[in-house]
């Protein structure tokens, strides 16, 4: 049994990994089945799903546990390697502290590719994975970016643009300066964000702006991450297909959580996860675009419910 100091329905602990403090906090009763959330970037922080949508999903009847990876966000360090080894690592060191035997990971967008590569190395600590907004090819995400914006600066006849992109399309794409211009691209061109947010999505996003931690935090992005997982992993040229497989031939589940409206993913990107994956494991949402906890909450709690419910 769980240590009874555990039991609370939100904490914020300090997790030591191999001497690192990393930012965790927990929400819900720590008896329930826990869920790792884990974020996007790299570079970025647990932030907006942490004070959007983490106790939603505890009120589910969850253990859900959010944290910053090393170096990033909260959990900064002048000591971090950036390498997926490391990222395990201190993932373990969460398992460990909360007295966990499995868990569900939830990997968002970079996460994605974190929480795919832990659950192929360690299957027996893996309960389900939910991939949101991840990627499974990162070449073939950077190449839709930059023909979607490719198609907008023509339609607008913009010179400037185009000529911008002609210079990208001659660029070594598997070079950290080629992604770092196909996201900029992306958001510039709003590819993160729903043309019309529903009702619901428009309150939560008015709900955050409020709250100081997303203030501080939310936008803040450091530089240190993607140049470290690009130096040392190659991140982006990183392709997770017969990762997956293998995950999938050791009968572990694999679901997919994805927006219509995500400018980074192609709806033949998704199809081919689906198929992958199975059909009725993967959900594509209308109306919904990267940040599809927020865009969908209400769909997206839903379905994480029912998927981790079922045997």
């Amino acid at each position: 049994m769980r240590n009874i100091a555990t039991l609370c329905f939100l904490i914020t602990a300090v997790v030591f990994a191999k001497g690192q403090e990393l930012y965790v906090k927990t929400f819900g009763n720590a008896t329930h089945r826990a869920i790792i959330f884990l974020h996007g970037g790299p570079g970025y922080n647990c932030a907006n799903f942490e004070v959007t949508t983490a106790q939603a999903l505890a009120d589910k009847g969850f253990f859900v546990i959010v944290y910053d990876r090393r170096g990033e966000g909260r959990s900064m360090a002048s000591s971090a390697q950036y390498t997926f080894q490391e990222a395990f690592s201190d993932l373990n060191s969460i398992y460990q502290s909360y007295q966990l035997k499995k868990a569900s990971l939830i990997g968002h967008s970079f996460g994605g590719v974190i929480a795919t590569l832990f659950t192929e190395a360690y299957p027996d600590k893996v309960g389900k994975l939910i991939l949101v907004s991840a990627p499974v090819s990162m070449q073939e995400t950077l190449k839709h970016i930059i023909q979607k914006s490719k198609n907008i600066y023509t339609a607008r006849k913009d010179s400037t643009n185009l000529n911008y992109i002609a210079i990208l399309e001659n660029m070594d794409t598997t070079s950290i300066e080629y992604s770092s211009y196909c996201l900029a691209h992306a958001m510039q061109n709003k590819f993160y964000s729903p043309r019309i947010p529903s009702d619901e999505a428009r309150q939560i996003y008015t709900q955050f702006k409020t709250d100081t931690t997303l203030i501080k935090y939310a936008s803040q992005s450091g530089f240190g991450a993607p140049m470290g997982f690009w130096k040392n992993e190659h991140y982006t040229s990183i392709n997770l297909t017969k990762n997956l497989q293998n995950i999938l031939n050791q009968k572990i589940k694999v679901y997919g959580l994805y927006g219509k409206e995500d400018g980074l993913f192609s709806e033949k990107q998704v199809n081919a996860l689906k198929d992958m994956i199975g059909k009725k494991k993967l959900m594509y949402f209308d109306n919904c675009s990267h940040n599809l906890f927020i865009d969908q909450q209400s769909k997206f709690i839903e379905a994480i419910a029912a998927w981790l419910r079922k045997g």
